[in-house]
């Protein structure tokens, strides 16, 4: 009946150090900063800087970022420290079980999983409208009621391109899937390439005019426009989920996160600037405004090469939100409190099998009929919720001595823990009413799912029948 029951930070150590689970440590903190770059530069930077610009911001786009910058250096601090304590995969879901007990982790995990399956379904929807942009430079169409979201007004009813690429990726992964941070490196490289090509080509096509008004929706239209960018700082959560293999991670997981975090930050903010710049911030309401913006100055040639690049980058992303998201559900179903058939491996891909194609169907149904922005919106208040959480577990481990004196410590204690809470909670009141009433309504669903099966089900509640007969 304890829902606070915990997870020690010294048997979860303990419990990733066996012999048959452990994982190879081959990570050092340049491969972090590329898992981090590779994560975070993608559908923020290709895809969403147009939306938040026409409906939020305007060319006050750069405040937007400014602000998630900072909100973002105050919550990645609080995650390097994690990181460092507790070196074991799970990311936030695992922090919140040494920390706060089962309920608590329970309901991060499950905002988790709402969170890098909403983020997989966004991801792929913006690849859709790369493919789309790339395709129809050699004149190739699909038919208008299957190339986007279902909106009859607008004559489109499913987006199949982006459904397809999800089954893709999926059968990939099922088949077996080695981390290759060399792989990693070259396809950040890539990606790097793309974005500072559009920065070189289009700095000389900036007409300030189109800075003005700078803010047309006003400051409330700039922190709109802070929560929904902040969509494209979810690689935190991919870089903390490798810190098993991580060489070195009480020095090497803080670096890894904070170097991503700043590089991302200064590319974001030049491309918004550059990006509103170019084309007048009304029009870039598109799937794909770095290319929308290249062909709007008649560089298509750019425009083509940008959308491969894209197209390349978003695809590494959505392959790592898909892992991360079948071994956060791994993980959940491993401590007992999702269904085994989630952490059933199959004996020769050596892959979640069942649980990489349920995730598969239940993306691809959200990618295929629900709009962009609206599965942007979600993944933001899953992630701002996550990050709050894990500032005040940090307030929660100094107070209670649970942290080492080793490792990477955030300094200012109380003071950064609470502004990254108040940072990312001024971020989250900023999002629509509705998006509030869907992550409601999942929460809910969430604690029928505990109290139905997983408080039942977990290994600390077999664990304590175990004892009891024993007594």
């Amino acid at each position: 009946m304890n829902l606070f029951r915990k997870r020690s930070i010294k048997d979860l150590i303990q419990e990733a150090g066996q012999k048959d689970v452990i994982l190879k440590k081959d990570l050092g903190a340049f491969d972090l900063s590329m898992l981090g770059i590779g994560a975070i530069i993608g559908t923020g930077i290709f895809v969403l800087t147009g939306v938040a610009a026409a409906e939020h911001a305007g060319p006050a786009l750069i405040l937007s970022f400014v602000l998630s910058g900072f909100a973002c250096v105050f919550a990645a601090l609080c995650y390097a420290e994690f990181a460092s304590t507790v070196p074991v995969s799970g990311s936030a879901y695992t922090y919140s079980y040494a920390t706060f007990g089962e309920i608590i982790a329970w309901i991060l995990g499950w905002d988790l999983i709402l969170e890098y399956g909403f983020a997989s379904s966004a991801v792929a929807s913006g690849w859709s409208g790369y493919l789309q942009g790339l395709l129809a430079g050699f004149g190739i169409h699909f038919p208008k009621a299957i190339t986007s979201a279902y909106d009859p007004a607008n004559g489109t009813f499913i987006d199949v391109p982006a459904i397809l690429i999800i089954v893709i990726i999926t059968l990939l992964l099922t088949q077996g899937v080695k981390k290759s941070a060399r792989f990693n490196t070259i396809m950040v490289i890539i990606k790097l390439v793309v974005v500072l090509l559009f920065i070189g080509v289009g700095a000389w096509y900036v007409k300030p005019s189109n800075w003005t008004p700078f803010m047309p929706f006003g400051f409330s239209g700039v922190t709109a426009g802070a929560a929904t960018v902040f969509f494209a700082y979810i690689g935190f959560d991919a870089v903390s989920t490798a810190a098993e293999e991580v060489r070195n991670p009480q020095k090497n997981m803080p670096i890894g996160i904070i170097v991503s975090l700043l590089v991302c930050t200064v590319l974001y903010i030049t491309v918004s600037a550059i990006l509103t710049g170019i084309v007048p911030y009304q029009e870039l309401g598109v799937k794909n405004p770095v290319a929308f913006a290249l062909n709007y100055i008649h560089q298509d040639w750019v425009a083509g090469f940008i959308s491969l690049g894209a197209i390349a980058g978003i695809t590494t992303v959505l392959l790592v939100l898909l892992y991360g998201q079948s071994r956060l559900f791994y993980a959940i179903s491993r401590d007992g409190l999702l269904p085994k058939v989630f952490s059933k491996v199959d004996k020769n891909k050596q892959t979640p099998m069942v649980n990489s194609w349920i995730i598969c169907l239940l993306v691809s149904i959200f990618a295929g009929l629900v709009p962009l922005n609206k599965l942007a919106e979600l993944t933001n208040i899953g992630t701002l919720f996550a990050f709050m959480t894990v500032s005040v577990g940090i307030l929660y481990l100094r107070k209670n001595k649970q942290a080492p004196k080793t490792g990477f410590r955030v300094p200012f204690v109380p003071y950064i823990p609470i502004l990254a809470f108040v940072f990312c909670g001024y971020l989250i009141i900023q999002l629509p009413k509705t998006t509030w009433i869907s992550f409601g309504v999942w929460l809910v669903i969430g604690l029928f799912v505990y109290f139905g099966y997983g408080r039942k089900h977990s290994t600390l509640n077999k664990a304590v029948d175990l004892l009891k007969k024993v007594n």
